[in-house]
């Protein structure tokens, strides 16, 4: 196999084993290429395949040396800097770049900045790297190859040693086949933790036309976007805005603000639709944008004056919750009457009648048992995701942080939540990412980690998303604590999605936890 072969391989395209076969017991086949100005060689046998650069999503705790997890071809796979393991100065990727995707127990994804040609090497060329010098410490190299391919010299690389220096937890952790599920049952045994107080509501709340609106968390069944989709239904009522497809099943979208007879307004990238649910009707309610999670006591949620109630589209809202000393009123919408609405009835006959199979639709909602409801919030760029039953609640980051002297060094200060002291933490600081200056997106998300309530800033909350279980994999795993804080992600490969899964359970260790729950919290 000669470069110009190689140049002609499509940009994923794998190397055979029959390429790796050795026609004489006398000779060697290997991959040659270029990083940081050096020629490197490593044995064909484990290299997989040779693939273009892809796009990569960063991983936090993850060895300074991965550029991020890379999907190939629905697999996920590590990405590798060889410079950056070396020590060589690092340089802009280029069309020449190129990855070597190399089995050294699991596929590694190793960025090199050339592939120079396959070469059929005689043993007898095969030197002793005792005999030389060079800018790699030969402890990685398994020899020297004088004289092939135009080149005096070319280091061998040995890539299990390689990995084992700098990725010592790959091969230790992945002999751990139990850790997964061990960390599943662990978020289950937190869910059963964290069971809602009776005198308590959890409502999300959301934006029509400047008002605010809330729904018993538990009637949402996700928060998706508008997709880019929407089938119009002709001479379907003016509050209908048509119909779009949920995993294979149709759903009805309402327009709240039409619904409300409030002004009309274009859908937009701030707009989310709200999925309910009641039995085995779905509705998809198109709103401003979602504001956040709220845990409200009970004793500040009033019935709807009884007045205002019997009048139209007001039956609707059933309770008017007051915050903020009663600065801030939500109007409290009940799932069940906007079900009995005859608006929203119109809009489930308009579905039932796109319907060419009953039993098929039985189905697709049976199998929604095989989806994890996850809240997805963003770090940078990055997606991360948690389960929907570990989060308490979610608030506004207020202007300023309350600093408490002797708290913990990893706290970033306190807030008054409804009369309790929460402390929070920032995620980007905890996972290592650079600090951002506070903006109105960023949220604090609400845990309760061993019965000790925390919060938690993101840069912002995105959606709740009900995710397959069969995307849902294994992170690779690199670091002791990545694999135990990101031990699965989402792989929607057909979304071009990657969402990393954080067990909430492992956001504060051991040591940390205990001096949370020690701390005194003096902030009068």
């Amino acid at each position: 196999m000669t470069t110009e072969t190689l140049e002609q391989q499509d940009d994923q395209a794998s190397l055979s084993d029959d390429s790796s076969e050795q026609g004489n017991s006398s000779t060697r086949q290997f991959v040659t290429f270029i990083a940081g100005g050096e020629i490197f060689a490593v044995d064909m046998a484990p290299v997989q395949e040779i693939i273009r650069l892809p796009e990569v999503v960063r991983v936090p705790l993850a060895p300074p040396t991965l550029d991020g997890l890379a999907n190939l071809r629905g697999k996920v796979l590590p990405i590798i800097s060889l410079r950056r393991l070396f020590g060589f100065e690092e340089q802009t990727h280029d069309d020449a770049t190129r990855a070597l995707v190399i089995d050294v127990g699991q596929p590694l994804g190793f960025v090199v900045d050339q592939v120079a040609s396959v070469v059929e090497v005689n043993i007898a060329q095969i030197e002793d790297v005792d005999t030389i010098s060079s800018t790699v410490d030969s402890n990685l190299l398994t020899g020297i190859i004088n004289n092939v391919g135009g080149h005096s010299m070319i280091m061998v690389l040995d890539f299990n040693k390689l990995i084992e220096r700098e990725f010592a937890h790959i091969a230790a952790l992945a002999k751990s086949t139990g850790l997964s599920n061990d960390l599943i049952m662990s978020s289950t045994t937190v869910a059963d933790e964290e069971a809602q107080d009776s005198d308590e509501l959890q409502l999300v709340s959301f934006i029509v036309a400047e008002q605010e609106y809330a729904l018993a968390i538990e009637d949402v069944q996700e928060i998706i976007q508008v997709p880019e989709t929407i089938v119009h239904v002709p001479h379907s009522a003016a509050h209908v805005v048509g119909l779009i497809t949920l995993r294979n099943r149709l759903l009805p979208l309402v327009d709240l603000r039409r619904l409300f007879d409030l002004p009309d307004s274009n859908l937009d990238e701030k707009s989310r639709i709200i999925v309910l649910s009641l039995g085995t009707a779905s509705v998809g309610l198109a709103v401003d944008g979602v504001s956040e999670v709220l845990r409200v006591a009970k004793n500040i949620v009033d019935p709807m004056p009884t007045l205002l109630a019997k009048e139209g589209n007001l039956a609707d809202i059933s309770e008017i919750c007051r915050l903020n000393d009663g600065k801030r009123l939500v109007s409290i919408i009940t799932a069940r009457n906007l079900f009995d609405h005859s608006a929203i009835k119109e809009a489930l006959n308009t579905v039932s009648e796109f319907e060419q199979d009953s039993a098929e639709t039985t189905d697709v909602e049976e199998g929604m048992d095989e989806d994890e409801q996850m809240v997805v919030f963003h770090l940078d760029k990055e997606e991360f995701g948690v389960p929907i039953y570990s989060v308490q609640e979610i608030v506004r980051v207020p202007d300023e942080l309350i600093h408490v002297p002797k708290a913990p060094v990893f706290v970033e200060g306190v807030i008054n939540l409804r009369g309790t002291v929460l402390p929070v933490i920032d995620l980007r600081t905890r996972l290592g990412l650079a600090k951002l200056e506070r903006t109105d997106r960023q949220r604090i998300m609400v845990f309760l980690i061993a019965e000790v309530r925390t919060g938690f800033i993101v840069d912002h909350v995105a959606e709740v998303l009900r995710i397959s279980k069969s995307v849902i994999e294994p992170s690779p795993q690199l670091s002791g604590e990545q694999g135990r804080l990101f031990s699965r992600m989402a792989n929607m490969e057909k979304q071009k999605r990657m969402v990393q899964l954080i067990e909430p359970a492992h956001l504060v260790d051991s040591e940390d936890l205990t001096k949370l729950s020690s701390a005194e919290w003096n902030v009068a």
